[in-house]
């Protein structure tokens, strides 16, 4: 049974030329190209296509730093025509049409077909584009709420334009400016200069025009398990033994993490000699904080932690660095006059040094490398970002010698999801900065850039607002990376047990269902890599012609099964609960924490306000949702495994049919997965029978334990008469089946214990499952029962909801009567956000 990612199994060695080679297919098709002497079309589908003019009449065939692939292997059908001295070249997507002169706007142009509702889908060149929905930006460093980002791949004109023109091209080359290169490739500026366009001109097929980048520059690769996990980071002094006792009360207080990242500390900082310039940029131990490095990561690794370290490399290597003889003579640099080896990313010697440095770090335990790169884009080389290329060369460094790729960074342009992890940078502690988030990390998949991580709870300046931590916890468990992080203040630790009860509670359940959600967000994980799907979506993506779809940037599809609308503001004070603007896609759709129904009848969905205590936040699972859970251990050794679950809790919804096939592996790059297909049968309300199968495992099935233990929760149905019983079998023999329901959550519970998996399951209820009854009066009361409103306003809202139902929503609006004379006590005030809250559980379904 898997356990874990491998640890690297590092050693300081001459770097090996294949882990640095790309898997690219970099040369069009030869008949999918329609060229003149100066220029070139290049049809690499029927709505993705690249313009090329060189002045040299010479043109770039290699890979560059964005794209990789220029030949998704099959012919594009078009239609070329010559007419006036213009070339017009039809596919099924469009019609270009081109002057053969140097490209300007009145002379190319190309007209995506069928986008019906803009004037703006025929694109000139050199037109700005207004419609584009965006894609993300190098960093919210000292980002105090809503920044421009650059441009995605998508518009709802129906296209969009990535200028590649400037990007250096990756070569195979034995020597780089002289010097002997041990990496095999390098990077490059063009010998010639030309323009180099791709135009995306999918109109609204969103979703295929996303893949198809990922076909162009290459696909999300796969993150290890312990990613999905919960990260603790704190840019703080710690110790070596402080650090391993606040990662053993995290344990004790039942706080599952799986990845320890030490900010700068882990360094020597403060005792740099002036001289040398300041400690941001190290790489020695701080022995008197850390007197025992590879033991403290091997304490850490006991604990089921993975561990990164953060390094500011832009300084160099100096004379203080207990590398530095090596480095400097590896360099040409005699040690002795202590000369600063510069940070030169052009050098293939430095370049080399540099990575043997870092593996012998690694081989002491330290498992992937935060690089936070803060000091621009400029390099000797012409056109080469410094972050690019760190980014390209420790995350192929990272996977050598089969070793599970990761790196940890800042965003660096377009082609940058394939170094995964992104760092989004300092955040500030402010609600501005939360509500910015839900948007900013949607969007990002609009340039395929799907594994953000950021700063959760914020980092740094802002104020203490307790609530304001709760949300954003929340945020962060349906975050593609969940990575708390908070300053050296010693105001602004992260722990939960920092905060009032409330707030704590609040903090912890969002860790605990984080960390309860790994097999489903490996499963996405999985997805992402094969099918070219981020685990965050924008709500349009699925219904582009659908306008409502646009209007909730804070709202996003959390892989298949889930739709997450965040409370990014602070609680109304008279409601006690938060408020998110939500749009349900046409369908069924049902509370993920209680079972609620919602139903969005309309083709073009349905708007609401959705209003939740702190202790949760609106997530909506679809009806026939499969949402695979792993138990949780209380607290203990067990509580941070990552291993695949022995015991899981699968939540089911209501309303239709739905399937999941969930994805595990054995933890090592490259290895198959062992595939289990669950699949749910509704059995609708004809009393028909429902169903819940699980299929025998396939793949490699040694991935997973033999047996395992199913609690299956039908979660928003009605209870089942004790009469028609709830059945079960492994293959074809009965099994013993435990049967719950809580009122609360509307939950039916089936568990079932010890099941083979290599044998089938199917749990059936024979009568059917029945949708639960909506909980309109219980609910009311207890919206009411906190809110912080008068007394007699409270019992006449009630009232009302008792007699009229759905009818009391024009009265709950009435009812503010004022003193008519002295000591009237019948007044009455009735809040907006209690209305607005009452008239969510009156219009739910």
């Amino acid at each position: 049974m898997a356990q874990s990612p491998q640890l690297k199994q590092s050693s300081p060695t001459s770097p090996d030329p294949q882990d640095f080679r790309l898997d690219a297919t970099p040369a069009m098709r030869a008949d999918n190209v329609v060229s003149g002497e100066h220029w070139r079309i290049g049809l690499i589908t029927d709505s993705l296509v690249r313009f090329e003019w060189s002045d040299s009449g010479v043109f770039e065939n290699r890979p560059t730093q964005t794209v990789l692939n220029r030949d998704f292997g099959s012919p594009v059908e078009r239609r070329v025509t010559e007419r006036d001295g213009r070339v017009i070249i039809d596919t099924a997507a469009l019609t270009i049409v081109y002057d053969q002169q140097p490209f300007s706007k009145e002379g190319l142009s190309a007209v995506v077909k069928g986008v019906a509702d803009t004037q703006f889908n025929t694109w000139h060149y050199g037109d700005a584009q207004r419609g584009n929905l965006k894609g993300t930006a190098r960093t919210l460093d000292e980002a105090d709420g809503a920044i421009e980002l650059d441009n995605g791949v998508i518009s709802r004109d129906g296209w969009a334009v990535i200028d590649d023109s400037a990007a250096n091209i990756i070569i195979e080359t034995d020597t780089v400016n002289g010097k002997a290169n041990p990496f095999g490739t390098w990077v490059s500026p063009r010998a010639t200069a030309e323009t180099d366009l791709y135009f995306f001109g999918y109109g609204h097929r969103y979703i295929e025009a996303v893949r198809d980048f990922y076909r162009l520059t290459g696909p999300t690769p796969l993150l290890p398990r312990f990613a999905m996990g919960n990260w603790w980071s704190r840019y703080y002094r710690y110790t070596q033994d402080g650090y391993l006792a606040l990662m053993d009360r995290f344990k004790r207080e039942g706080i599952p993490f799986t990845t320890s990242v030490i900010d700068m500390d882990w360094h020597r900082v403060d005792d740099v000699d002036p001289k040398y310039g300041s400690g941001w940029t190290g790489y020695s131990w701080n022995r008197e904080l850390f007197p025992d490095p590879p033991a403290f990561l091997a304490d850490l690794h006991r604990r089921g932690l993975r561990t990164t370290l953060n390094v500011h490399p832009r300084d160099g290597v100096r004379a203080f660095e207990d590398a530095y003889p090596e480095v400097a003579k590896r360099v040409g640099i005699d040690p002795a006059t202590e000369e600063n080896v510069e940070f030169d990313l052009t050098n293939p010697d430095f370049v080399d040094a540099y990575f043997d440095m870092h593996h012998r770090m690694e081989a002491e335990g330290v498992d992937f490398w935060w690089l936070d790169w803060q000091q621009g884009g400029v390099t000797r080389q012409k056109g080469l970002d410094p972050l690019w290329m760190l980014n390209h060369m420790h995350y192929l460094d990272s996977g050598r010698g089969g070793n599970w790729p990761l790196t940890f960074s800042r965003y660096a342009g377009p082609g940058s999801h394939r170094y995964p992890v992104g760092f989004s940078g300092d955040t500030i502690v402010t609600w501005e900065s939360l509500a910015f988030q839900p948007q900013f990390t949607a969007t990002a998949s609009n340039i395929g850039y799907g594994w953000w991580s950021h700063d959760i709870g914020g980092h740094m300046f802002g104020y203490r607002n307790e609530e304001l931590e709760a949300r954003w916890y929340q945020l962060g468990a349906f975050s593609p990376i969940n990575r708390l992080h908070s300053s050296n203040s010693p105001f602004s630790g992260k722990e939960p047990w920092n905060f009032n009860r409330d707030v704590s509670a609040a903090m912890v359940d969002a860790l605990r269902l984080r960390h309860a959600m790994m097999p489903y967000l490996y499963t996405m994980n999985y997805r992402a890599a094969e099918a070219g799907r981020p685990l965050v979506e924008p709500m349009y993506w699925q219904n582009p012609d659908t306008p409502d779809a646009y209007e909730v940037p804070d709202e996003f599809r959390f892989g298949t099964e889930l739709v997450v609308a965040p409370i990014v503001s602070p609680d109304d004070a008279a409601a006690c609960r938060g408020r998110a603007d939500a749009w349900l896609p046409q369908g069924e759709w049902f509370d993920f924490f209680d079972g609620r129904r919602y139903v969005s009848s309309d083709a073009a969905g349905r708007r609401l306000e959705v209003w939740r205590s702190l202790d949760r936040t609106p997530v909506f699972a679809k009806a026939g949702a499969i949402v695979p859970l792993q138990d949780v251990a209380e607290s203990g050794e067990a509580i941070n495994s990552i291993a695949n679950p022995q015991a899981l809790r699968v939540l089911v919804f209501p309303g239709a049919d739905g399937s999941f096939v969930m994805r595990e592996d054995r933890g090592t790059w490259g290895a198959p997965s062992a595939d289990t297909a669950i699949a749910f049968t509704w059995g609708g309300a004809d009393a028909s029978p429902s169903a819940f199968t699980v299929a025998p495992v396939t793949g490699d099935t040694s991935a997973v334990p033999e047996l395992r233990d199913w609690t299956v929760v039908f979660r928003g149905v009605a209870p089942v008469d004790a009469a028609s019983g709830v059945r079960a079998w492994s293959g074809e023999a009965p099994v013993e089946a435990t049967v719950a329901y809580d009122e609360a959550t509307m939950s039916l519970t089936v568990s079932v214990t010890g099941i083979s998996s290599a044998a089938s399951l199917r749990i059936e209820i024979p009568g059917g499952l029945r949708i639960a009854d909506n909980p309109v009066e219980s609910d009311a009361t207890d919206l009411l029962l906190h809110a912080q409103m008068l007394y007699r306003t409270k019992e006449l809202a009630l009232q009302a909801v008792h007699k009229l139902g759905i009818g009391a929503i024009g009265a709950l609006r009435t009812m503010n009567r004022g003193p008519r004379y002295a000591n009237d006590f019948w007044i009455t005030d009735m809040p907006d956000a209690v209305a607005g809250a009452l008239e969510e559980i009156l219009l739910r379904s």
